[in-house]
């Protein structure tokens, strides 16, 4: 079997303007375009994979308007044709929500991804990710995304609500954690092909490097392959400083 791809071995493209974060409770921003990552390696248009890849997603799709999480696997004559695929919404998105965002992802990547063995795009509310090498269950804990807001200096009251916030995310249990301190909102969410373990070892992660790369700022989100963490003191978050590698959502350079 083909050793999967970790996300470091994907083009990536993430939006050049900031991310944006609303608290949990809101789903109102859950198109909000935040990266994707394409594999260099390119499969030929008249060969069995696009119409299998176009299964699998039309199965991915279908699925998301009723459970916030699956995966697919859509068998070819080769394993270079066999595609593996899922979605990711978070869970507190309506179904409607859920499938739209999913369908959206989709299309996205249908004009971003064109060709692409394997491909990744993640919305502020799902994640789509497909590739012929399988990767359900694998722990993958690239840095995808580390994005920053302004620092707010030495506020000691403003500096401790986060640790707490932070905290109740790694004793939060499942795959979809929420937490909050004074004004800090806390939200972490791993992939659902993830173990128990795997999901803990990859939020705690997550949200170790969060706070070491974004502590003392308004806000912050980390990315990283199979799962996320991202904090803000107040409703939304905007500019910021970012670290990323690839290309921008137009195709320029950036790192």
């Amino acid at each position: 079997m083909p050793t999967p791809l970790p996300f470091s071995s994907f083009l990536i493209f993430f939006l050049g303007a900031s991310l944006i974060f609303t608290p949990p409770s809101s789903s109102s921003s859950f198109d909000t375009f935040l990266f994707a990552g394409c594999t260099l390696q390119k499969y030929t248009p008249n060969s069995p994979y696009p119409s299998n890849l176009n299964l699998l997603l039309s199965r991915l799709v279908t699925t998301s308007a009723t459970i916030p999480y699956n995966n697919v696997t859509v068998l070819g004559s080769s394993p270079q044709d066999t595609i593996y695929g899922l979605y990711q919404c978070r869970a507190d998105l309506a179904p409607n929500d859920c499938y739209q965002c999913v369908t959206r992802a989709v299309t996205r990547l249908g004009t971003m991804c064109t060709d692409a063995y394997g491909a990744a795009l993640q919305l502020d509310g799902c994640l789509v990710k497909y590739d012929n090498k399988r990767f359900f269950g694998v722990e993958d804990k690239t840095v995808v995304v580390k994005k920053c807001g302004p620092s707010i200096g030495s506020d000691l009251d403003a500096l401790t609500g986060l640790d707490p916030a932070l905290a109740q995310l790694v004793t939060g249990g499942g795959t979809y954690r929420t937490g909050g301190a004074g004004d800090v909102r806390s939200v972490a969410q791993c992939v659902g092909d993830l173990s128990v373990g795997g999901c803990q070892d990859c939020i705690s992660e997550a949200i170790r490097r969060l706070k070491s790369a974004c502590g003392p700022s308004a806000w912050g989100d980390l990315f990283l392959g199979k799962c996320y963490a991202r904090f803000t003191r107040g409703a939304t978050h905007a500019d910021g400083n970012e670290d990323g590698y690839g290309y921008d959502a137009n195709g320029n350079g950036r790192y």
